[in-house]
């Protein structure tokens, strides 16, 4: 009876342990934890855009967790959650072929073109400053100029704390936590 015991105080442990490694440096289950859907129009833009695939996969990730008609409680709508006015303008400013707003809610190739364009158009505006970036693309370009402008906060990453919005603090947050995941799991798409 004491052997038995004393096996399963041994066991135990070793079984956490292992399960606890595998948890934390496992690529095939950090994988399954945090997969990627639609890599092949995520690569596809991301290299059109020269863009980060793995920066629009974590954008995505928050934005709608990779369901195709998703509509946000603000009326934006897709994969990468555009609001149809934004994807409106997106369409006037390059040629996308026969894309249409309608496409953007519905159709992974159109939201992922067009949110990708739009991220690519958000660096330009930024200077490439990914953090700026990112707020951003949720709580608008004008808005994050007028934060920068009247000193509210400073756009960078360390201060993130100080964006004014709840919402887009804890946006930004997290598409840089799931960035940073997706950087550790994956390679590259």
């Amino acid at each position: 009876m004491k052997r038995r015991v004393k096996r399963k105080r041994f066991i135990l442990p070793l079984v956490v342990i292992v399960l606890g490694a595998l948890f934390i440096r496992s690529d095939w289950l950090g994988k399954r934890i945090y997969p990627i859907s639609y890599q092949e129009e995520i690569k596809r833009n991301a290299q059109h855009y020269e863009l980060d695939p793995l920066l629009i996969a974590a954008i995505i990730r928050v934005e709608s967790n990779y369901k195709l008609a998703a509509v946000s409680r603000k009326g934006a709508i897709g994969i990468m959650q555009i609001m149809p006015d934004t994807a409106e303008w997106i369409l006037k400013q390059d040629d996308f072929g026969a894309i249409t707003v309608k496409d953007a809610g519905t159709q992974a190739h159109a939201g992922i073109a067009l949110g990708s364009w739009y991220v690519k158009d958000l660096h330009r505006q930024f200077g490439g400053d990914l953090t700026k970036s990112l707020a951003a693309y949720n709580a608008g370009p004008g808005k994050v100029r007028s934060w920068l402008q009247e000193g509210v906060w400073d756009g960078d990453e360390r201060t993130i704390s100080d964006i004014p919005y709840g919402e887009t603090r804890h946006y930004v947050q997290r598409v840089l936590y799931y960035y940073k995941k997706y950087q550790d799991i994956y390679e590259t798409l």
